[in-house]
């Protein structure tokens, strides 16, 4: 399909994904949701592309929350499915099996807070708003932000978020764990790219079953977790890239992967 309302750019093995809708603050409606799920099919298809930057165009907004014009006069099915659609895109983005990196700049409410939840990490600049403000529409978060947000900050902090409806600042964010670090705006999106460029010299047998150990070991009780970790340490250990990984370590050289 071409898009309208997303970008999309690989350089070097990272992917840039853009939200396009700055005159709408980047809001998601239903051409924007059902693109984001082309791309990251896309990307999620393309051995060039090792890491994700997913962010939105302009200063004032990474995803300003989903498109109320939209949501206005749904039936309830209508609006079931809406909200179906949107937590397919995130489990997408969740389990991609590559790193995702949400570099928030401004506003990131509503369904814009549940796109940078379902990222792998969060930076954020100093200058950005975080909250899931459904409640004061009569609404609830429908793409995930109620079981994501707890998972991330503690049930007590996500509740008092959802229920209020209040917006948090980047450094609030922070310090409840629901972005990893903060930047000046000009320095958000180099920061991400070095993360990104970083995480693409990776093994992608690494970094696919790291993301595999946390994703759904999360899922599990601790041992059951453990036990998975087990097996998939096993799968790297017999892997090319971990005999590459050791010997360049040993001859004090930088490793070339092959991911095998």
């Amino acid at each position: 399909m071409s898009y309208e309302n997303v970008l999309l750019e690989v350089t070097d093995g990272v992917a840039t994904v853009t939200v396009n809708r700055p005159d709408k603050l980047n809001a998601l409606n239903t051409r924007t949701i059902e693109e984001l799920l082309a791309v990251f099919e896309k990307v999620s298809g393309d051995d060039e592309v090792r890491s994700v930057i997913l962010t939105g165009a302009g200063e004032k907004a990474f995803v300003a929350g989903a498109d109320i014009g939209e949501l206005a006069n749904l039936t309830a099915g209508e609006a079931e499915y809406v909200a179906t659609r949107g937590q397919e895109l995130m489990n997408r983005i969740e389990n991609l099996g590559k790193p995702v990196l949400a570099a928030i700049g401004g506003f990131a409410l509503g369904g814009g807070c549940e796109l940078a939840m379902a990222c792998t990490f969060r930076y954020a600049a100093d200058t950005a708003k975080l909250g899931l403000p459904e409640t004061g529409l009569g609404l609830i978060p429908g793409f995930g932000g109620t079981q994501r947000m707890p998972r991330l900050i503690g049930r007590g902090r996500a509740l008092e978020l959802i229920l209020t409806g209040d917006m948090i600042d980047a450094a609030e964010a922070k310090a409840y764990g629901l972005v990893n670090r903060v930047y000046p705006h000009e320095e958000l999106l180099p920061a991400a790219q070095k993360t990104a460029a970083k995480l693409a010299l990776k093994s992608r047998v690494t970094l696919r079953a790291a993301l595999k150990a946390v994703g759904e070991g999360l899922q599990m009780n601790q041992d059951s977790g453990c036990r998975l970790e087990a097996a998939l340490f096993g799968v790297c250990a017999s892997s090319n890239d971990a005999h590459e990984g050791c010997a360049a370590f040993l001859a004090k050289r930088k490793p070339s992967f092959r991911d095998s």
